[in-house]
């Protein structure tokens, strides 16, 4: 048991550092090391990856939510953006889970590992377009709820806050790199809010054999948790740190390593 404690912390604490680092919630390592881990400690493997998946959206909403603080405290969080995205956000993140819940692991194993590479190959190759990184650019209107929709969606079926689309996304929009990850660690405390009460909600009875609520694993999504809330500020110091360019590699570096990871589950 006090392996376990101490492997949830640590995990959180890297979470918590990449949440603030890059505005993903920490989600994808989530994933990946939960879907490794669960299993050694009594989570059926045939599960373990809805289980993984519910466990991180669970735990993002403290990450993102120390994230998206500490970015505001620096005036890195687009507030009026983050208020158009999150209707749209709220009804995707539900109706993802709900998608997911009916797949099989192993399909679900391959739309992360999939997705970590498409996400990867296209943050290392893309170009900022021309005149971004203005510090007034706030895009905003009904295309954000729609963007909102796709962004919660695919979240909650991969089990993350939603930076590796929201980031580009503003980016491309004309917004600073350094915003974008503020603004969307704001929007994934949404995601993970409507994704884990899908998870939790509309999993089958007795989804799991204990310590859960739906698909949702309580030891996991707490001890994750408790860490990465004390790791966010360190993630976020970072990135104001680090130059947008090196920021996206990071980015894409980080995303090949745990696509690899779930091929190899």
């Amino acid at each position: 048991m006090l392996t376990m404690l101490l492997f949830f912390l640590a995990l959180g604490a890297v979470a918590g550092v990449l949440a603030g680092l890059l505005g993903i919630g920490g989600g994808l390592v989530l994933v990946a090391a939960l879907a490794w881990f669960l299993p050694l400690h009594g989570v059926p493997r045939e599960v373990a990856m809805h289980a993984a998946l519910a466990s991180s959206m669970a735990s993002i909403i403290l990450t993102a939510s120390s994230s998206a603080w500490s970015h505001h405290r620096r005036g890195g969080v687009l507030w009026s953006t983050v208020a158009w995205l999150v209707p749209g956000i709220l009804v995707g993140a539900w109706f993802g889970s709900r998608f997911a819940i009916g797949l099989d692991g192993e399909v679900l194993k391959w739309c992360v590992a999939g997705y970590c590479f498409v996400v990867g190959t296209q943050m290392a190759l893309s170009r900022a377009r021309k005149g971004s990184g203005r510090g007034d650019i706030a895009p905003r209107g009904a295309p954000m709820v729609a963007a909102g929709g796709g962004i919660g969606a695919v979240s909650a079926v991969v089990g993350i806050g939603g930076g590796s689309m929201t980031v580009p996304l503003l980016v491309w929009l004309g917004v600073a790199p350094v915003r974008a990850v503020g603004t969307s660690s704001a929007c994934g405390v949404f995601i993970g809010l409507s994704a884990a009460a899908g998870y939790a909600l509309q999993a089958p009875a007795g989804a799991l054999p204990a310590h859960a609520v739906g698909y949702v694993y309580l030891p996991a999504a707490i001890g994750v948790a408790v860490a990465s809330v004390l790791a966010a500020p360190l993630g976020t110091r970072l990135a104001h740190a680090i130059s947008g360019a090196a920021l996206k590699r990071v980015f894409a570096g980080f995303l090949f390593l745990v696509g690899l990871s779930l091929v190899l589950w």
